[in-house]
C-alpha cells in the first residue's frame, strides 16, 4: 500500500512539473540542457557534454565551444527581465555567474570521441530570450569592476 501511495505521488509530481509553461518551450529546454548545471569542475567537461548529447545542431561532430553556467534556472531565467539590461539583441546579466568554458582539443572529431579542455571563470552573460525565457547562449563577457 505504501508504495502505491509514493507511486501515485510521484506521477503526480511529474504531471505537474511537466504542466509548467517552460515545458512547452522546446528551446528553452535546450538551453538548460547544453547551458545550465547547478555544480560542475574544469575537468569534467567530456562526461557532461557526452552525457547530455551535445554536439553541433542536426550533426555527430563535436561542438567547438561550450559554455555552462553554474546556477540554477531560478537565478538565470529573470536575466530575461528584471536580473538584465538590454545588449544588442542580446540581454546582459546585470550579475556575474561563475561559468565552464568547454573548448574542444581534437578539432574535426565527431562523437564520442569529443575531447574538451575546461576554463573556470567569473563573468556576465549575454543571452537571446525569447517570451521571457533563455533560449540562447551567446556570450560571457568580462566584467570589471570601477
Amino acid at each position: 500500500m505504501r508504495i502505491q501511495f509514493v507511486s501515485l505521488l510521484l506521477a503526480l509530481l511529474c504531471a505537474t512539473v511537466l504542466s509548467l509553461p517552460e515545458d512547452g518551450n522546446p528551446r528553452y529546454r535546450k538551453f538548460i540542457n547544453q547551458h545550465v548545471i547547478g555544480r560542475m569542475s574544469a575537468d569534467r567537461c567530456d562526461a557532461v557534454i557526452r552525457s547530455r548529447d551535445i554536439t553541433m545542431t542536426d550533426s555527430n561532430e563535436c561542438k567547438e565551444t561550450n559554455t555552462f553556467i553554474l546556477a540554477t534556472t531560478k537565478l538565470i531565467k529573470p536575466i530575461c527581465g528584471r536580473a538584465g539590461q538590454p545588449y544588442g539583441h542580446l540581454t546582459k546579466s546585470l550579475q556575474p555567474f561563475s561559468i565552464i568554458v568547454c573548448t574542444l582539443r581534437n578539432q574535426g572529431a565527431t562523437r564520442p570521441n569529443c575531447q574538451y579542455r575546461g576554463q573556470a571563470r567569473t563573468r556576465r552573460i549575454a543571452i537571446a530570450c525569447n517570451s521571457g525565457y533563455p533560449v540562447h547562449f551567446d556570450r560571457d563577457i568580462a566584467h570589471f569592476e570601477n
